[in-house]
This record gives C-alpha cells, structure tokens and sequence, in this order.
C-alpha cells in the first residue's frame, strides 16, 4: 500500500491517505557534472549525495490565503533548459525517490527555475572564479557539538574551495584549523577571518540577524572587501521557523504567525539584494543559501526526537495544516528570491526529508524504505557528520554545475 501524504517544511502533523499503488522508495541514479573546472574537484562528492536527494515538491499551489496566492498560475513543467529537460521539478528530480506520495508541497515551478543535472539545487549562476568565500546565518553553518569541528560542513566545503579556486589560509592563531573550530561562549567561529575566508554565521541566527541584529553582512563585508569576486553560503530561515512553531503551539492568531513569515522571508529577499547589489560589489558576488529543513519527516511529530523539549518543542502542533500552508509557502518564496535575484538555492528539505526522527516509519510522507540512516544529531535540530557531508556535497555541486 502506498501513503499520500501532505508533506511541509517544519514542524506540523500531516494528514495521510492510502491507495493501490506500489513505490520501491529508490534514490535515484547518478548525475552527470559539469565540464568546469570546479565541477571537476567537486563531482567526487557531490555524486553521492545524488544518488540519494529526495523531495516533498510536487506542482500544487499550497497557499491558502488570498493574499499570500502568487500572481503567476503554477506551471505543468519548470523552465529548466537543458539541465534536466522536459517536465515538472517534481517529475524530473524526485518522483522515484521514496515510498510515499506527496499531496501536497512547495511549487517550485511557478518561478521557472533552473534546476541543476545533479537535481540537489538551482544553477542559475556560473561560478568560474572567487577571490573569498563568506558564510553567513546559524548554527548549522557555524558548527555545534557533539560533531567535530572537522565535520561540520563549513570546514569540508572550505577544504575542497580552497582546492578549487587556489585560495589561501591564514597563519598560526589566524590559521585553517583555528577559524574552522566553534566558539561556543560567543556561538561563532573561533575567529572571524582566516586568510581568503570568513565566517559571521552565529547560533540562534534568523534573517533579521543579516542585515539588523548582529548585522553578518556589514560586519563580513567591510569596504575593502567589496570589490572582491565573493562567494558567499548561507542557511538561515531554521530558527525563524522554529519560533514560528512555537508560536503556534502558544496560541498566537494565525494573522500574526503570517505577518511573522512575510517579515521573515522579505528580510532574506532584502539580505540577498543586498548581496547582489553591482553598485556595491562592482565585480559580482555569488549567492547560494539553502531552503529550510526539518527533523519530522512530514509527520509534523515534533516530540519524536527523544530531546525535544531542550530544542522549544514539548507539545504536539495544535494547528498542523496552517502550519504547513505557512511553512510551505516560505520555501516557495526562498527559490523565488534565487530566480529574480540571479543567486542559487540548494534543496536541503529534500534531501534531509526522509532521513530524520521517523526515518523507519512506513507511514512518514518522506518513508525512503527499510534502513534509511538518520542524518540529524541528539540535539534534534542539527546536522550529525553524515548530514553535515550531505550539506557540504549539496553546496559544491551547486558551486560546481
């Protein structure tokens, strides 16, 4: 019996239906890379990752309220050019992937993106030559415990980019090893710069910390720095959701949990304009961020990770359909943002879907079959080092195509 499932973004119970039909719940097979020279370094890694990228997108439109519906009526098939060819995102990235069927999950087509041959994220942008690479936004990119600082992705996606565009390293206390640690007091890179690299993301960072809060983007792009070729990686939207959640699970009007998503969203369309900006970085820079993921596996069971409860979720989501209708249609604005804004977004919903706390539930909407590993870590929230491998893979593919 295959499971029907409404699948979301973060926290939220998802209703499921049965049918007839079968699903093997396979990973799809190898992609091809890009002839770059860059994609040369980084194909190694990135094949892996894959063979095994799975999705809750599908072509629905799952806005409910008038006001947040897009202008443009969602399209049968993306305008992914010769990259993945002929019909939906869905159809071509994700549709053998896992067991489940979804009902319903972002629409991404309505933007018409390019979607890279790997199927891991867009390709929108030829990145040929950086001069710096600067990561911005939360604790997924700074690092957390119990994970070495040698396996958070930041560390493995800096070792293959300085590989791959000859960059440099500081020395001695301003060295590799140094920048690539956590600093857990401060809930930062040990230190900021190292050579051609430079980290502002910080703990607990949301899209207001980009450019108000603790101000990343000023604070990672002095002057001098602007007329440089940057290359900058992103995640950040987790935390602004996770409030969200718990938002919702407090009881707050569902008016405001949607003005608190439009703000969210709208202060990381305003980050990446601000990136994208000729006038400032006259010589280009190059964006790639991530999309949003979660621990649940489209359950919407927040409690299913043993600690719970330290991560803000210690009782069920009281509304998980609105939940999802806001959760969803954040992450169709996030790959709205790359395709106006000329910048990359890499599918970590959909690859991490599937690989969380329900991992071995036949009902999950993102059940990938018997065996299926967990990528997150104790802490419920964050990425252990296999997940932290898959992050680093996603980025260099995209980077590489």
């Amino acid at each position: 019996m295959r499971m029907a499932c409404l699948v979301i973004g973060t926290a939220g119970l998802l209703a499921c239906a049965s049918d007839d039909a079968t699903g093997d719940g396979e990973d799809s097979g190898d992609t091809s890379s890009s002839s770059t020279t860059v994609a040369t370094t980084v194909t190694t890694t990135a094949t892996t990752t894959a063979t095994t990228a799975t999705t809750t997108a599908s072509v629905d439109d799952t806005t409910t309220t008038d006001d947040m519906e897009s202008s443009s009526d969602a399209s049968s098939s993306s305008d992914s050019g010769e990259d993945t060819g002929d019909g939906s995102i869905y159809e071509m990235c994700f549709d053998e992937q896992y067991v489940n069927v979804p009902i319903v999950s972002p629409n991404y087509d309505q933007f018409m993106p390019t979607i890279g041959s790997h199927c891991l994220g867009t390709n929108h942008q030829d990145i040929l030559e950086v001069d710096r690479v600067v990561f911005l936004g939360d604790s997924i990119t700074v690092g957390t415990p119990p994970t070495l600082s040698a396996d958070y992705y930041r560390s493995k996606l800096a070792d293959a980019l300085a590989m791959a565009f000859a960059l440099e390293w500081g020395e001695g206390l301003q060295g590799q090893d140094v920048w690539q640690l956590a600093d857990p007091f401060n809930g930062t890179a040990a230190i900021q710069e190292s050579g051609d690299f430079a980290s502002c993301a910080k703990w607990g960072g949301r899209n207001d910390d980009l450019l108000e809060g603790n101000m990343q983007l000023e604070d990672c792009f002095p002057p001098e720095t602007r007329e440089l070729r940057n290359l900058v990686i992103i995640t950040s939207g987790g935390n602004d959701l996770s409030s969200l959640t718990q938002d919702m699970i407090d009881g707050v009007p569902m008016e405001e949990l949607w003005q608190t998503t439009m703000d969210a969203v709208e202060l990381k369309r305003q980050a990446v304009q601000w990136l994208k900006d000729p006038e400032r970085f006259p010589n280009g820079t190059h964006v790639v961020f991530a999309n949003i993921y979660e621990f649940t596996d489209g359950t919407g069971e927040v409690m299913s990770c043993d600690v719970s409860g330290l991560a803000g979720f210690d009782q069920p989501v009281p509304s998980p359909a609105s939940l999802a209708t806001l959760v969803i249609w954040a992450n169709e604005q996030y790959m709205e943002i790359a395709t106006e804004n000329d910048a990359d977004m890499i599918f970590l919903l959909e690859s991490f879907c599937g690989h969380g706390f329900q991992a071995d539930n036949p009902e999950a909407p993102c059940y990938r079959g018997p065996g299926s590993e967990t990528w997150f870590d104790l802490t419920c929230i964050h990425p252990n080092p296999t997940g932290h491998q898959q992050i680093a893979d996603m980025f260099l593919a995209v980077v590489g195509e």
